[in-house]
């Protein structure tokens, strides 16, 4: 029994392990199969990158004090963090990926980076 390119349906020819004729199709199929309908996926982890990004710029010292309003202005969205952490005494941080911020008094957020 021959097989067949899962994309175009073509004789594939060669490894026995094989799915698709030539690098073409197994990209076109990839594509389509994950072509984000999962766009909310997509969007999603571009804004944590976006996110993460902000925190890295802001922090390159790996601990440090930043108001809200710089937060925004570089695009900062409060709305997405990938966990939390929450302490003995029950302060909350946010983190996006390793990078966190703990909201403050007076519109300021302590900027963090969690150590491996």
């Amino acid at each position: 029994m021959e097989k067949t390119c899962l994309e175009c349906k073509q004789p594939i020819k060669g490894r026995a392990d094989k799915k698709f004729c030539d690098d073409s199709c197994r990209n076109e199929y990839n594509n389509r199969v994950n072509k984000d309908s999962k766009n909310l996926i997509r969007n999603v982890n571009n804004r944590l990158r976006k996110n993460w990004r902000i925190l890295e710029e802001l922090n390159p010292n790996d601990k440090t004090k930043i108001s809200r309003s710089k937060m925004i202005e570089k695009g900062f969205d409060f709305s997405y963090f990938t966990s939390t952490y929450t302490t003995k005494i029950g302060t909350i941080y946010y983190f996006v990926y390793d990078q966190g911020y703990l909201p403050l008094e007076n519109e300021y957020y302590a900027l963090v980076k969690r150590k491996e």
